[in-house]
């Protein structure tokens, strides 16, 4: 009996309170208006800030992303700006997206193949990469959905909020009327979209200026509250570049890179809630 003691407390302190699958983009390039195509990437302080805050809440976290590669940094978001000027925080995020487990990522179709039944709650993070190819996968359309009729705990921070379109019947269709500029279109491709109605924020059109005119030095094809309001949502949007995060049924979403720990506090609250555990 005494030999079995450690071994029943590690089996212990293994156990989680419920399981989150952080969804990541792939892009490493956006497209732009006059053929220009600008480098992006996933944020670092919005993917690892919240992260870390839901392993540190007893919560077990799986990266995802289209292709099973871990996201490319955004290079904007890879200082200690990001961190509140923290440089210590700064160096820590980066050493623990490079080495963490919890960030080597697998493919969103083996999410699919393992079953959505056992993963809780999902988070999508910023950086511009998901105007690129989140908001159209079909992957992420079928996770969204389980997870929006779940009523499962479903965060999006910065333009992560975007994604949501991927629940779409017709989310490539929704983002080629984008590109193309052809409202009438997109809001037909936007029909029985499973957010409409709902309250939620995202990068503002004012904010992105800022990343036009000082990063990519192009202007992309469509703003997101644009986007959104077009597909049935209530768009609410605080000061530029401070933290803002909106609850509306299971939706959580944050407007930008300083919601970062905002959007993971609200997260956790809503997981255990969710899972008895408040």
């Amino acid at each position: 009996m005494r030999l079995l003691l450690p071994q029943i407390a590690a089996t212990e302190d293994l156990m989680s309170k419920g399981k989150v699958v952080v969804i990541g983009s792939n892009a490493t390039r956006i497209e732009t208006k006059g053929g220009y195509w600008g480098a992006t990437g996933q944020y670092l302080n919005e993917t690892v800030v919240p992260v870390m805050a839901v392993i540190d809440a007893g919560y077990e976290v799986v990266l995802a992303t289209p292709n099973g590669a871990p996201p490319t940094i955004d290079k904007a978001s890879d200082a200690p700006a990001h961190f509140d000027g923290d440089v210590h925080a700064y160096e820590h995020a980066k050493v623990f997206y490079a080495t963490d487990p919890s960030m080597q990522g697998r493919t969103l179709r083996s999410i699919l193949d393992e079953g959505l039944d056992s993963y809780d709650g999902v988070f999508i993070p910023g950086g511009q990469a998901p105007i690129v190819d989140l908001m159209q996968d079909q992957e992420v359309g079928e996770i969204l959905r389980h997870f929006h009729e779940h009523r499962k705990p479903t965060a999006m921070l910065c333009h992560g909020p975007i994604s949501s379109t991927a629940a779409m019947p017709y989310a490539r269709e929704f983002r080629a009327a984008l590109i193309a500029g052809d409202e009438d279109k997109a809001k037909e491709w936007a029909k029985d979209w499973q957010y409409t109605g709902y309250r939620m924020t995202v990068f503002q059109k004012s904010e992105e200026k800022v990343i036009e005119d000082k990063i990519l030095h192009a202007k992309l094809y469509f703003d997101m509250p644009y986007a959104l309001g077009l597909a049935g949502a209530i768009i609410d949007t605080g000061p530029d570049f401070e933290p803002y995060v909106v609850e509306d049924r299971e939706l959580i979403t944050g407007q930008n890179p300083r919601s970062d720990h905002p959007i993971a506090k609200a997260l956790i609250a809503a997981l255990d809630r969710k899972l008895g555990h408040a």
